[in-house]
């Protein structure tokens, strides 16, 4: 059976199918594997995608951008009201919701978010199933952790109008992950991934723990001060530049015109992230001049290093957070048309010079691909709950330890529970120590991330009596859901035992 996956980002929309057991994106009537989450009203026609935003220049007023900025919010939310300000088309407020004020006829029309979310489903609907050549109705689609559960039901809500059946919505870091088979491919060992996502108006960055073939969010931030809109609007300003140099005119009051260069700008950053330059040209930039500039990937990289700095902070500083050194990242996974550019993968590879920088698919159509590798994994499957998003596993939040003396004579601590570990879990340790010794003492500790050690218990042999060979004592410790731990040894030459029970040691 075929499902689909569908990345909805706050500038583009991704859709990826799967069918005979393989994830793929697919591209749109346009030819475009990518589609500007973009919507023109017209008077006889809604239109979607590359066509829609280019005609913005002609009709600002009635095309809506960034409509995800809005979803499920109220009309007073401060992001709404950032992007009523922001917006060329009118937000007006309607029972305290933000409304589009749409005004190619009389009297003006009033289009819920949801509306317009709508039709950009619609659109992904009509490129999958083009692509399939057959109607196809189960999704999973995508979406960022700071939604709240109003963001998460205005998304469905638009989805299911557009004939969707939503069998589940996932975290962004999570479709990445299922793309690149991060955790599936072993259900053993511990390992950390940084997922970093550098969309059209936000940067997110997302450290996760695997353990197990279970992944944890260890820490997460989002930043919409930085995306790949300020290093379009930072080549703009250098074409403006250009142009009053040249022709002695300053455009960049004019709205008309910088929405031009932005256009070409847009265009000449995507050339850059494969070629070494780029020539942008806008026709009729400003009183029927036509004007063309070329520019270098070199001149870009200098025009943006602030944002490049900005853009990899938040890196260091999640990092600082969890108490991680860059050493123990395993993998850094590169989502995002931004994550592209290829001064910020130097930049990020600088970071991490010893990890897997993994980029081999397309940083924008990532995330759609994993979306389409759940929707496959789910589709077929009896009485799936719509509104499950993720299921919840008891899990160890500290490392349990258990000290020992080495041969030298020094402490040792070997890790017998690492944090992450889900619960209940039971392992089993061999404590040895010499024959002549007639005492041994077994003892526990718990560790949070980045700090020292906490004893919680220790459990003492007396009373051993001398032998030529080691004391060897099994040890078995239990944890259980609640974060309690249950240790008991037994001293294998004369089956002493001992056992202690610490409550909630996490």
């Amino acid at each position: 059976m075929a499902a689909i996956g569908i990345h909805f980002g706050y500038t583009c929309a991704c859709v990826a199918i799967y069918k005979d057991g393989r994830a793929e994106v697919v591209a749109n009537d346009a030819g475009d594997r990518v589609t500007p989450a973009v919507v023109g009203y017209r008077d006889t026609e809604q239109i979607v995608g590359i066509a829609a935003k280019q005609g913005r220049v002609r009709n600002a007023a009635n095309t809506v951008v960034k409509v995800k900025q809005v979803l499920g919010k109220r009309f007073d939310d401060p992001e709404a009201q950032a992007h009523k300000k922001e917006t060329k088309c009118q937000v007006v407020n309607r029972e305290g919701k933000p409304f589009y004020e749409i005004t190619f006829g009389e009297p003006p029309v009033y289009m819920a978010p949801e509306d317009v979310a709508k039709l950009i489903f619609i659109k992904m609907k009509e490129t999958a199933q083009s692509a399939l050549g057959s109607d196809v109705y189960d999704t999973v689609i995508t979406v960022p952790f700071e939604f709240a559960y109003p963001q998460k039901q205005a998304l469905r809500q638009a989805a299911e109008a557009a004939g969707f059946h939503v069998l589940r919505m996932i975290h962004e870091p999570a479709a990445a992950l299922l793309a690149y088979n991060i955790g599936q491919e072993c259900s053993y060992g511990k390992s950390h991934v940084l997922v970093y996502k550098l969309g059209g108006t936000s940067l997110s960055v997302t450290l996760l723990q695997i353990n197990g073939g279970i992944s944890r969010v260890l820490s997460t931030c989002t930043d919409h001060s930085i995306g790949g809109e300020n290093f379009t609007q930072a080549l703009a300003q250098h074409l403006a530049s250009e142009f009053q140099r040249t022709y002695k005119h300053d455009v960049s009051s004019n709205a008309r015109a910088m929405l031009k260069l932005m256009n070409s700008a847009d265009m000449a950053k995507h050339t850059l992230s494969s070629l070494g330059s780029a020539n942008c040209f806008v026709d009729s930039l400003h009183d029927g001049i036509d004007f063309e500039c070329n520019v270098s990937r070199a001149r870009f990289e200098l025009l943006c290093s602030s944002l490049f700095n900005k853009s990899i902070q938040p890196v260091k500083s999640l990092l600082d957070e969890a108490g991680l050194s860059a050493g123990v990242i395993d993998k850094v996974v590169l989502c995002g048309g931004s994550a592209r550019i290829p001064r910020l993968q130097h930049l990020i590879r600088e970071m991490f010079p010893e990890v897997e920088l993994l980029s081999s698919a397309p940083p924008d159509e990532i995330i759609a691909l994993g979306a389409a590798i759940e929707a496959g994994l789910l589709v077929g499957r009896d009485s799936i709950k719509s509104e499950e998003e993720s299921f919840t596993v008891d899990v160890s939040a500290v490392d349990i330890l258990l000290k020992e003396i080495d041969e030298s004579g020094a402490e040792t601590f070997t890790v017998l529970l690492p944090s992450g570990t889900p619960l209940p879990a039971r392992r089993h340790h061999l404590l040895c120590g010499e024959g002549k010794l007639s005492t041994l003492c077994l003892e526990i500790y718990q560790r949070f991330v980045a700090e020292q050690p906490e004893n919680l218990g220790k459990i003492i042999f007396r009373d051993l009596q001398s032998k030529e060979e080691n004391h060897n004592i099994d040890a078995v410790l239990t944890m259980k859901r609640d974060g309690c731990v249950h240790i008991s040894c037994v001293e294998q030459t004369h089956g002493k035992s001992e056992a202690i029970i610490i409550p909630a040691a996490s």
